[in-house]
């Protein structure tokens, strides 16, 4: 399997995507964490698949996909002190 950072991957793109057609997978690293996979679509799992596998493992909760009726009314949870901001400021800084 093939390793590429996410910068040599955003170069490189139309290169790694014909390795993945040709059969190959790349693993995508964020400085050296494997942070995603690229595979031939006939290896990929669908979506439903892979979130019922979360799900199965308790990781996450599949939702019935529709809103309360009061969604829009419903007052917003308070971040007092501006976590929520701050996250996201940092996470735009890291280029994420």
């Amino acid at each position: 399997m093939k390793t590429a950072a996410v910068s040599e991957l955003k170069a490189k793109l139309s290169e790694f995507l014909g390795q993945v057609k040709a059969g190959n997978e790349v693993l995508i690293t964020d400085r050296g964490r494997p942070v995603a996979r690229l595979v031939p679509i006939s290896a990929a799992t669908t979506v439903k698949e892979a979130l019922s596998t979360l799900e199965k493992q308790g990781l996450i909760k599949i939702g019935s996909g529709k809103l309360p009726k009061n969604f829009w009314t419903m007052p917003r949870a308070e971040d007092r002190q501006g976590l929520v901001l701050k996250a996201l400021l940092e996470e735009r800084e890291e280029g994420r």
